[in-house]
């Protein structure tokens, strides 16, 4: 058994890429890849792949590798997962496949399964690695409404099958989160993104663009049309503390942050959709989002940027190769801190916080964080961004009642067939989970496209 330690990916040098945009890991050269794909031991069992959401059969595309076959290697993948670009980039692997591995504790560490299938994704992408589909087209329409990467994934399944698929989506690009939330640095748009939906694109789907399901066209509209819909809105509508001063001038949600410079390019001279950007910047909160807007935030020009968090650092939800990358980067923690008001007249000036220690353990299994009394400070701001979480927004709800949703305003459906409380309407990803992975949302793409599929083949059946 091979006892190498785990290859790390290239990474540019933090004082150079936090002046810019450009991607910040360059993942694995052809090498790398190689004595990467060697330290897999091919375990009988596999816990790899019971650890991935999407179900990837990751011995067999690591076995490839090891043998020089990177088209048998593509081929393996996308049997399961139609986006390994996005998902070798953004994915928490330490928490799903790699966690399962076999070497992860005693054996230099997991296969950096992610890494190895990035390097398959954009091998995939730069030699046009066909999409295999269907040759029998079937009298069967789905709506997919919204396309992050649950109704991606279930528009591509259904589209491989034969069904006549047709996006639609709010805004002006498809790629939901993937193209309004996550940063340049880390998931480039037009050389990964744009290329994985072109894909799609290739397979027949049909996308129409700046369509509000629920204003622009309505549900029942779609039910008289297609013979089934899958919702995949995410959960993009923002969280706030109701804390004194969020209304001030210099407040933002990280959504709307991160949305004006991602998708409407607020970092460019001359943008439709500018966006403030502070000397002093504080973001309130500890996951991804959070450490995509600090570094955004720094990379803006800002001088000083705070993560505020409640909690200790080992217990910040974000994946640690981001907080590692953010601490490199010059941004600072500070930890076992809640923010109480923040200061200013009609501008942000500063925010008032109070310490905080760790008491007994909450619902989530975490210390719960208790404030000390009397511990309260100000740190001189002039910009917060928030980021304590998002759910879905409820405009397409409200519009058709019959779609029953939880008290947090998530979609309630049978989770073996992703079917919401109205026949042949499926959800899945974010409106259904609240904030949650990309891969996860992919994975409930593909369970609700099975079941689409299955009654797609019953009603050809039958006719």
């Amino acid at each position: 058994m091979v006892k190498s330690e785990r290859n790390s990916v290239i990474t540019r040098p933090s004082e150079v890429r936090v002046k810019d945009f450009e991607e910040v890991s360059q993942g694995f050269t052809y090498e790398l890849m190689k004595a990467e794909a060697e330290r897999c031991i091919n375990c009988k069992n596999a816990p790899c792949t019971t650890g991935c959401p999407v179900g990837v059969k990751i011995p067999q595309f690591i076995d490839c590798l090891k043998r020089d076959d990177l088209d048998g290697a593509v081929k393996i993948i996308k049997l399961d997962n139609n986006l390994p670009s996005i998902c070798g980039r953004v994915c928490p692997q330490e928490k799903q496949c790699e966690d399962k591995c076999i070497r992860k504790l005693k054996l230099g560490g997991s296969v950096a399964i992610g890494s190895l299938e990035r390097f398959v994704g954009d091998y995939a992408l730069a030699n046009k690695h066909e999409v295999a589909k269907t040759a029998c087209k079937k009298n069967f329409k789905v709506a997919v409404i919204g396309s992050g990467p649950s109704g991606l994934t279930c528009a591509a399944d259904c589209a491989m099958a034969g069904l006549d698929v047709t996006i639609f989506e709010a805004f002006h690009e498809a790629g939901g989160v993937l193209v309004y939330g996550i940063p340049e640095f880390r998931l480039p748009k037009d050389s990964i993104v744009k290329k994985e939906i072109a894909q799609l694109v290739e397979l027949g789907v049909k996308i129409k663009y700046n369509t509000v399901v629920g204003k622009t066209i309505k549900m029942q509209e779609l039910l008289d049309e297609f013979d089934a819909i899958f919702i995949g809105t995410g959960a993009g509508l923002p969280s706030f503390m109701n804390i004194p001063g969020e209304n001030l001038n210099g407040v933002y949600s990280a959504n709307e942050f991160l949305t004006r410079v991602n998708l409407m390019k607020a970092f460019k001279n001359g943008a439709d959709t500018p966006v403030y950007v502070g000397k002093n910047v504080a973001i309130v909160g500890a996951g991804n989002v959070a450490m995509d807007a600090c570094r955004t935030a720094k990379r803006l020009g800002a001088q000083n940027v705070y993560v505020v968090y409640r909690r200790s650092k080992e217990e910040m939800p974000a994946r640690w190769e981001e907080i590692e990358h953010a601490i490199e980067e010059g941004i600072e923690l500070l930890l076992l801190t809640n923010p109480v008001k923040i200061l200013g007249d009609t501008k942000v000036e500063g925010i008032e916080c109070v310490k905080m220690e760790l008491g007994e353990p909450d619902s989530s299994g975490r210390r719960r964080p208790v404030e000390i009394a009397g511990s309260n400070y100000v740190i001189p701001v002039d910009e917060v961004i928030m980021s304590i979480g998002t759910r879905p927004n409820p405009l397409l709800t409200r519009e058709y009642a019959a779609l029953q949703t939880t008290k947090r305003g998530t979609l309630i459906i049978n989770e073996e067939t992703q079917e919401t409380s109205v026949k042949n309407i499926f959800a899945g990803g974010d409106a259904v989970t609240g904030a949650a992975t990309v891969i996860l949302a992919m994975g409930a793409g593909k369970n609700a496209a099975k079941t689409i599929i299955a009654r797609a083949n019953s009603k050809q059946i039958k006719e």
